[in-house]
């Protein structure tokens, strides 16, 4: 399943992917498979950049459009 607000976010927070994969303790590759879609994210993954972001799940998976929506 495709996330577009992962990217999204991580850019607008010029954060490169190499960061965000660390924070989430995985490599750059594995990170980018899930920004293109290539695979599904655990849900693990999700709450801690839902965290990174602060913003709802709801917003990151984008089943709402108001980010702080909890």
């Amino acid at each position: 399943m495709y996330f577009q607000r992962i990217g999204d976010l991580r850019e607008d927070s010029d954060r490169k992917q190499v960061e965000v994969a660390k924070y989430l303790g995985m490599t750059q590759s594995t990170y980018s498979s899930y920004e293109r879609g290539d695979i599904n994210i655990p849900v693990e993954a999700l709450i801690k950049l839902a965290d990174l972001y602060d913003v709802s799940l709801d917003y990151l998976v984008g089943r709402s459009k108001d980010p702080k929506r909890r």
